[in-house]
């Protein structure tokens, strides 16, 4: 929970802007409702420092496959610490946690403008294989 307001600045790189009490209040829900992160910190003692990196992980049961598919929800780098190996050490550990959770892909959504994020994926041993759609609902009244 102290990362929240981390977490709020690197999700805002990615045009999901928050206000620390509310990215602080989804963090709860999304921790207690059994979901994961994880975080990338430079290695140093002393005071609180900014995260260089966050990555959001949700294990989805399905019927057309022979176990769980892990998704990345969420995969953000520091623009300073970006080409460090920050973003492949987090998709890393991400992917040792759904195999060790019996899932038997891993699957990211990319926001079609995020051209370098989609050859970094691609680096990384993933290939496009689907076409997502959205479309937001009402929230309820």
């Amino acid at each position: 929970m102290s990362d929240a307001p981390e977490v709020a600045r690197l999700l805002a790189t990615l045009g999901y802007e928050w206000a620390i009490k509310e990215m602080s209040s989804r963090l709860s829900v999304f921790l207690a409702s059994g979901e994961y992160g994880l975080v990338a910190v430079r290695s140093q003692a002393g005071a609180t420092r900014p995260l260089l990196g966050v990555v959001t992980l949700h294990i989805t049961p399905v019927l057309h496959r022979a176990g769980p598919v892990g998704r990345l929800t969420a995969l953000v780098v520091d623009e300073s610490a970006r080409g460090q190996g920050v973003g492949r050490a987090l998709a890393n550990a991400a992917e040792a946690y759904f195999v060790a959770r019996g899932c038997v892909l891993v699957e990211v959504t990319s926001n079609n403008r995020l051209t370098d994020a989609h050859a970094f994926y691609e680096r990384l041993g993933y290939t496009a294989t689907s076409l997502r759609f959205g479309k937001p609902l009402p929230r309820p009244t």
